[in-house]
């Protein structure tokens, strides 16, 4: 069964028991500043979980195409994809969790035909710190409809992952009660960080049996479903939404809860034939064979270099079938990344003349069953990624002729220039040099590592001047607070509208008061959302760097943030958070901050008010 007809047998399925089949959204959601890309099949339905009516009622179901680009270093093992297709179905406020895991249970046994044997489930082991009980439900549900398959599926409590590693599993046992971090659903993660007046509650994940074989118990410790091993793989899972999150941080119960099940297409598909490597169902392996035809290689001896082709690829065409365009932007950063990343690994494999054109007609028949509702542009798919190939194939033409002008002696400072400079990857320059017999330095690599290093640190050098704009002081509290505002505003211009801009802040070492034109108040959606994503920044402990630039190359090649340009010196000082050349913020400011977000603790936002005719205005805390 490939991939398209499992697609098919789901819609038709849900249809079956009530469901009506929806659109899905956009990879890129017109409406949605809150991210890059749809990175998962409920995104778009938030609105409707989070109270609103659907036109199309209370039993939703579709497949949505998404993109996660921070599984992108993760590429490469048989299972990491940055694109996947989630089947998705939903209960707003009707059918609860028996229903629910029972039609999932009959889809995957009876639809699919797999073996209920195989089949491995865990449930949510309880919160005794916010008084939220053991899920003993939903294990209860399993047990019967395991035992109307005719097996006695016996029950473990693991708890942590890391109990799980040093516990394995027993003969018997098919279902398993995690704590928060593997079996509880928010916006924010675990219990704790359930964002206030979110929904929320336990999930039960379902999970495929490779066989013990798969395992490997030196690396990964003894198997069990939340392992990071091969052995079992994640197909499913139901997020049961029976909570909401309280002023006063406490859990309680809805009076509609609602079901949000996801399960990926291409995991449940390469269950469906036995493979825990899913580049090799049927939405990945046809460009694989293509690939193994022009390289002359063969996809076990070169699996990560394939798979990553075969998933950027796949990636790049779904972007450029809707429109998107490579460039130095946005979206279009994501996609020219894919796209270079594939050509890059496609030298690895030999493949030194453009393939794109023998690759992407593949992957086109592969999503022909996509509506066109969301493949706008399907006829210029090909033609834009011909463009981007052929324009980085020249780049690294002119990186190998400027190598070959620098003698034939080089040094990591040099090799480190040809990146800076022209683009030219450090890996393809040492390539280049063993190919033509170009003689390296002995520590040509400590050299590059410190030169890359020097550059950073130049651009990170933490600010000693002193900063008039809306700060009581300069001390540590307040320092933090100014870095926070940066995160305010850039997580306001993302969520709420890009034309946002600071009207004024005042800032001490309690908290931030934060001034900003927008045309309306507020919604408690906006204020979580705005308030989630200052603290997944923080949680990602960002670098904050700052250096001096022209004011017109700032303002015109940096796009920094900045309001008074006029009255701006010639040369001024620009602050970035996150990567450079894909930054979180960057601004206009003379300092102080501190040098990365993780030090800046949860950010709080605890009032939202008018401040004047057109501006809100934002008190916040750290705490």
């Amino acid at each position: 069964m490939d991939a398209n007809e499992i697609r098919q047998k789901f819609l038709d399925f849900q249809v079956k028991k009530g469901h009506k089949v929806i659109q899905p959204a956009p990879l890129v959601l017109e409406n949605d500043p809150t991210t890059l890309f749809t990175g998962s099949g409920m995104q778009p339905l938030l609105p409707y979980l989070l109270g609103k009516q659907h036109k199309d009622g209370t039993r939703l179901t579709d497949s949505q195409p998404s993109l996660r680009l921070q599984d992108i270093e993760d590429v490469g093992d048989p299972r990491h994809t940055t694109v996947f297709e989630m089947l998705g179905n939903w209960s707003l406020g009707d059918y609860f969790k028996e229903e629910q895991i029972r039609n999932f249970f009959e889809f995957l046994t009876k639809e699919i035909g797999l073996d209920p044997n195989k089949i491995y489930v865990t449930c949510f082991i309880g919160n005794e710190k916010y008084g939220i009980p053991k899920d003993t439900e939903a294990a209860e549900i399993w047990q019967k409809v395991f035992k109307e398959s005719g097996i006695d599926a016996k029950i473990a409590d693991i708890g942590s992952a890391s109990d799980g590693d040093k516990r394995g599993i027993k003969e018997g046992e098919h279902i398993f009660f995690y704590d928060d971090h593997e079996n509880w659903w928010s916006r924010g993660g675990g219990c704790d960080s359930t964002p206030i007046g979110d929904p929320c509650g336990p999930d039960s994940e379902v999970f495929y049996d490779f066989g013990e074989d798969k395992q490997d118990v030196e690396k990964y410790g003894l198997a069990h479903p939340a392992s990071d091993g091969a052995r079992f793989m994640e197909i499913g899972n139901q997020v049961f939404m029976q909570y909401r999150r309280a002023e006063d941080g406490s859990f309680v119960e809805l009076e509609k809860k609602n079901v949000d099940f996801g399960g990926g297409l291409e995991r449940i598909a390469a269950a469906s034939i036995n493979s825990f490597d899913v580049f090799k169902v049927s939405l990945l392996k046809p460009i694989i064979d293509k690939l193994e035809e022009i390289s002359g290689k063969s996809y076990d001896n070169n699996t990560d270099e394939m798979r990553v082709i075969a998933d950027h690829i796949r990636g790049a065409y779904l972007l450029a079938s809707q429109g998107l365009v490579p460039s130095n932007k946005a979206h279009g950063y994501a996609m020219r990344r894919l796209l270079r990343r594939a050509i890059l690994r496609a030298l690895d494999l030999g493949i030194s003349s453009n393939f794109l054109a023998e690759i992407v007609p593949i992957v086109a028949e592969n999503y022909a069953d996509l509506p066109d509702s969301i493949l706008t542009h399907r006829e210029d798919a090909l033609r834009v990624m011909l463009k981007e190939e052929n324009a980085f194939r020249q780049t690294l033409n002119k990186g190998i002729k400027e190598l070959h002008k620098m003698g034939d002696s080089l040094n990591g400072n040099d090799i480190f220039k040809l990146q800076d400079t022209y683009g030219f990857p450090f890996e393809l320059s040492v390539e280049e040099c063993f190919r033509e017999g170009i003689k390296l330095s002995e520590n040509y690599r400590e050299e590059f590592e410190a030169a890359l290093k020097e550059q950073r640190e130049r651009s990170q050098t933490a600010s000693k001047g002193m900063f008039k704009g809306g700060l009581e002081d300069h001390g540590e509290q307040t320092v933090k607070y100014h870095t926070a505002t940066h995160l305010l505003l850039a997580a306001l211009q993302k969520i709420v509208s890009p034309d946002i801009c600071q009207k004024g802040s005042n800032i001490t070492a309690e908290r931030v008061r934060f001034d900003f034109n927008v045309d309306h108040k507020l919604t408690d959606e906006e204020i979580a959302a705005v308030e989630n994503q200052v603290n997944e920044w923080i949680a990602a402990d960002l670098p904050v760097m700052f250096d001096e630039y022209d004011k017109a190359y700032a303002r015109d090649t940096l796009k920094a943030h900045g309001q008074f340009w006029d009255k701006y010196p010639d040369v001024l000082k620009v602050y970035t958070i996150g990567d450079f050349d894909n930054p979180i913020s960057r601004e206009v400011c003379g300092g102080p901050h501190v040098e990365h977000t993780g030090v800046l603790g949860k950010f709080v936002i605890k009032k939202e008010e008018s401040s004047a005719a057109g501006i809100r205005r934002i008190k916040a805390v750290l705490e």
